[in-house]
């Protein structure tokens, strides 16, 4: 398509005379290109120039501009050293003269416009740095690595030219490093001084002014410490200030930054090592006011203090008023935009890689795809930013000037207008509409930090389970010295910073306290809260952006003191409430391992994904104690999703765990291994605090060796292996531990090794086994592993389990069993309902005395149940009687277990617990629940009694 035919709109000539006098140099075109090209000389000074300079190449280049850029490309390349610096220059006019009428027509789209600047500014950068490192190499101060490919030296395009943004006249933001890993540590002194040469020679070639020009101006300011650091530093050095020193500017900075010249290899290695430092795994509201405080220091610094607002008299800002506006860093320009979209990205792109996006449009689309931005603002803001970077753009081409700002004379704005097609009033009363609506936007997201800081549906949580009055009380409580003294004394106020936005805070939390049954015994449980909260800056910050969390705050801290102690432990779960998936349906076993493995797999290092899994599950385990505390989730869907939680977390570790192990060791000899769920979790049932009960069972001949660096036979493999297992789910970690693991349901206890082989296992089963290994292996279900291995278990699991038994027998041994549990555990306390006759453990037995008697190979406690009755070995009265006490003290049991991290008691609990505690057992008082257990209780023992003696 040629460019005539692409022509979308056309500029009007400011100085008709300097328009026509083109004519002689192109006398050739008429239509609309003509116009173009009058308008555009008429009007621009420097673009004038340059369609003089450029006459003999221009028309060839019009009529295809795309492969005629390529064409100035290769050229460029083809270059000899001594004509690079004139070559660039020239490549320079004529890239700059193909933008600009492009620009101006309307051929090309802004992506398309800034991506060719920043294209050529790499293939500039790229060829200075060639020729600099030449030289210094050519000089004997630099060893010849080849290539300034494989040179060590990176230069990493920051700003808008890292994000493939660069404006019209456009500076290029370059920092220069060079790995000094890849040198002899003697030589670093010399390598140093030769690689800051390059990079001064480097930056004259670019922006040195000749008889032809210059190519960019050069800035290496963004370097760390650029008053005291040479212009080209060593790599470590770079890390290591980042990691100690880095500022919230930098991290956002860091966003957009790419390698651009030399060793591009080196320089993806560095931003890899770097994501931690950019990118934080948590929510980072506080960067929200951080960036508030950039803009405002921003702002100081400029000439222009005007103050746009929603309420303001848009007239005032149209005309006169807005000459010499900075249409980049004035309110309501580039910068706003820019801000908001970064500061989104750095909250929430630690969390989710996919917005780590380097360009601004493009991030914003991916913040209304991710739900953190309505498609309405984000259709606003990128319309705004489109035009904003139009008006930038004609601002720079009238003098080639790297200018933000309206020109303030009228002569001035009335070009820059006419290089858009419209009168000067036309473009200030657009502009003036512009402004003020991005000012709308953004403001209230950088003053607030409230409703735009939060993802589409995060909102819309379900009510508490306390309905809230329909108008909110005047506060009632008030704080006594020796509480708030006691709070700022805490480890979570110990910064100013933290204090600040505490205060902040403090008059809505009390509210929310004072709006409670009871608001003293609710403070309390705030107290406790703050008291056990280690840091503070995060969880204020991220209370301040999303003040509907106090409601879930305060609901927590006042019914389920356990929930609230863990909260402050891991406050970082909140995050997940806030990313509008957290009252959505649960996603199922599937889903879950599939969301966690790929959450692994975006990490290299493995200590990075034994945190990643934890603080995922924390999450996910947070969430399903809030909809279970909440009321949308029953006892029995919670134990559920806790096994599911725990399962999907040993699927996706188990591969991480061995090849980690791998390594070292080499690939697993034989089949590889199974990892058995126990207990509750093979019976799918976990209550919050849920040890996991594992069997390690693999398939190699005792001979077989791995074939690693150091190899290893198949027992001793396995075991080293098994234990690596029980360290990624157990031991404490930046997060924390994931799961406390248990692994005595193995044969032979805790003297047995911790892996066993599945043919010894087998042959264990069929000929030496008791019957309590028999019943446990009623409970027991693979969770991770092979699948023919699991299969194989499953088979072999299910020939023991439908084994005749002699029902007395059978029974007596279960007698002697419970009885045995019973004098070796007592009850904790009154409300204890696992241990003790008739109670949960004690049903539980029943139903795998029941599975065994009858052949039944699934895992619910109903279905085991109801297999005695098919088989005619129980009453289905007495069946229904036991499902019911076992349903009832599951309750208690769960309510139990989020209630307290101890032993259940009614004089410990507040009366947010005991109203959660009732509705969830259908309760109306503690003395009719207590009355209720008893009675359940007694009656279950008798059903178990007569069935195992055989009444």
């Amino acid at each position: 398509m040629s460019f005539a035919s692409r022509i979308t709109r056309l500029p009007c000539a400011y100085n008709k005379d300097a328009g026509q006098a083109v004519q002689a140099v192109l006398p050739d075109w008429g239509g609309e290109l003509r116009q173009l090209i009058e308008g555009t000389a008429g009007s621009s000074p420097y673009l004038k120039s340059l369609i003089e300079k450029e006459s003999s190449w221009l028309p060839e280049a019009l009529d295809a501009p795309e492969d005629s850029l390529q064409l100035v490309y290769a050229q460029l390349r083809e270059a000899p050293p001594d004509r690079l610096m004139g070559a660039l220059r020239q490549a320079k006019r004529r890239v700059a003269l193909l933008v600009a009428l492009a620009d101006i027509a309307g051929a090309w789209t802004l992506e398309d416009i800034t991506t060719t600047l920043t294209d050529f500014a790499d293939l500039a950068c790229t060829l200075a740095l060639q020729e600099a490192l030449r030289i210094e190499i050519r000089r004997g101060r630099l060893p010849d690595l080849g290539s300034s490919e494989t040179s060590g030296m990176v230069c990493l395009a920051m700003g808008k030219m890292g994000a493939h943004e660069l404006n019209y006249s456009s500076d290029i933001d370059l920092i220069c490093l060079f790995d000094e890993s890849r040198f002899d540590p003697d030589s670093h002194h010399t390598l140093r001084n030769g690689f800051v040469r390059a990079t001064r020679k480097m930056v004259a070639i670019l922006q040195d002014h000749t008889a032809d020009g210059y190519v960019f101006r050069t800035d290496l300011r963004l370097r760390p410490d650029p008053l005291v650091t040479p212009v080209c530093i060593a790599i470590g050095t770079a890390e290591s200030y980042y990691e100690v020193l880095g500022r919230t500017w930098e991290r956002a900075a860091f966003i957009k930054a790419r390698p651009a010249a030399g060793d591009i290899a080196t320089g993806e290695q560095f931003l890899r090592r770097l994501t931690p430092f950019v990118w934080r795994r948590y929510l980072d509201f506080a960067a929200i006011e951080d960036a508030h405080n950039m803009r405002l220091r921003i702002r100081r610094h400029q000439a222009e203090r005007r103050s746009l607002s929603a309420t303001s008299d848009r007239q005032a800002y149209q005309g006169e008023a807005l000459r010499g506006y900075d249409i980049k860093l004035g309110y309501g320009g580039i910068r706003d935009i820019e801000f908001f979209t970064q500061t989104r990205q750095i909250i929430s792109g630690g969390r989710d890689p996919d917005l780590r996006e380097r360009g601004t449009l493009a991030a914003l689309g991916q913040l209304v795809a991710k739900g953190w931005v309505s498609d309405e603002i984000a259709t606003r803001l990128g319309a705004h930013y489109r035009t904003h970077r139009e008006l930038e753009h004609r601002i720079q081409m009238i003098e080639d000037a790297q200018t933000q700002s309206l020109p303030r004379s009228s002569e001035g704005l009335q070009r820059v207008a006419c290089l858009m097609g419209q009168s000067a009033e036309t473009l200030c009363a657009d502009l003036g509409k512009r402004l003020a609506e991005v000012h709308e936007i953004t403001e209230g997201f950088f003053t607030s930090g409230r409703a735009a800081s939060v993802p589409s549906g995060a909102e819309a949580e379900p009510p508490p389970s306390k309905a809230a009055p329909d108008v909110a009380p005047e506060p009632a409580l008030e704080l006594d010295e020796d509480t708030l003294q006691r709070w700022y004394g805490y480890p979570a106020l110990n910064s100013e910073r933290a204090v600040r936005l505490f205060n902040h805070l403090q008059p809505e939390l009390m509210r929310h306290v004072a709006a409670t049954d009871n608001p003293q015994q609710t403070l309390l449980a705030l107290d406790g809260f703050l008291a056990a909260l280690p840091a503070g800056v995060q969880l204020f910050s991220l209370l301040h952006a999303n003040p509907q969390l106090l409601d879930l705050l305060i609901d927590i801290a006042g019914t389920s003191p356990a929930l609230a102690l863990y909260l402050s432990r891991n406050s970082g779960v909140f995050d997940a409430v806030i990313e509008g998936r957290f009252f959505e349906p649960w996603p199922g076993l599937a889903d879950l391992k599939d969301a966690l493995a790929q959450n692994l797999a975006r990490e290299d290092d493995y200590e990075h994904k034994l945190d990643v899994a934890r603080r995922w599950a924390k999450e996910w385990h947070f969430r399903i104690g809030v909809h279970h505390l909440r009321g949308l989730i029953g006892s029995k869907e919670a134990g559920t999703q806790y096994a599911d939680l725990a399962e999907a977390c040993l699927e996706a570790l188990w591969p991480e765990v061995m090849a980690q192990f791998a390594l070292r060791h080499g690939q697993a000899p034989g089949r590889g291994a199974v990892v058995l769920g126990m207990g509750s979790l093979g019976a799918r049932q976990m209550s919050p605090r849920s040890d996991l009960d594992l069997l390690v069972l693999y398939d190699a001949d005792e001979g077989a060796f791995s074939t690693g660096r150091k190899p290893l036979a198949a027992r001793g493999y396995y075991a080293r292996l098994t234990q690596m297992l029980i360290t990624a789910l157990s031991a404490p970690m930046a997060q924390g531990y994931l799961y406390k693991v248990d692994m005595r349901l193995r044969p032979s206890g805790q003297a047995g090794p911790v892996a066993i082989s599945l043919a010894s296992f087998c042959a264990f089963q069929r000929t030496r086994a008791e019957i309590w290994e028999h019943l446990a292996l009623t409970r027991a279900r693979a969770v991770a592993g092979p699948q023919d291995l699991r299969q194989q278990i499953a088979a072999f699991r299910r020939e023991i389990i439908t084994r005749p038994h002699q029902v007395p027998i059978l029974c007596t041994y279960v007698l002697w069993l419970r009885n045995r549990i019973e004098a070796g555990l007592s009850p904790q306390g009154p409300w204890d309902v696992k241990i003790g006759g008739g109670r949960l453990r004690d049903i539980e037995l029943l139903a795998q005395a029941a599975a065994l008697l009858h052949g039944h190979d699934g895992y619910g406690l109903g279905d085991a149940l109801a297999s005695g009755v098919a088989g005619g070995w129980m009453a289905s009265a007495d069946c229904a009687t036991l499902q019911e006490t076992y349903d009832l003290l599951w309750q208690v049991q769960m309510a139990a277990r989020l209630l307290e991290e101890g032993p259940l008691s009614d004089k410990g609990l507040g009366a947010g617990g005991i109203r959660y505690l009732l509705r969830e057992c259908g309760a109306a008082t503690l003395l009719d629940l207590s009355a209720r257990i008893a009675a359940a209780a007694k009656r279950s023992t008798a059903i178990i009694e007569r069935q195992l003696r055989g009444d």
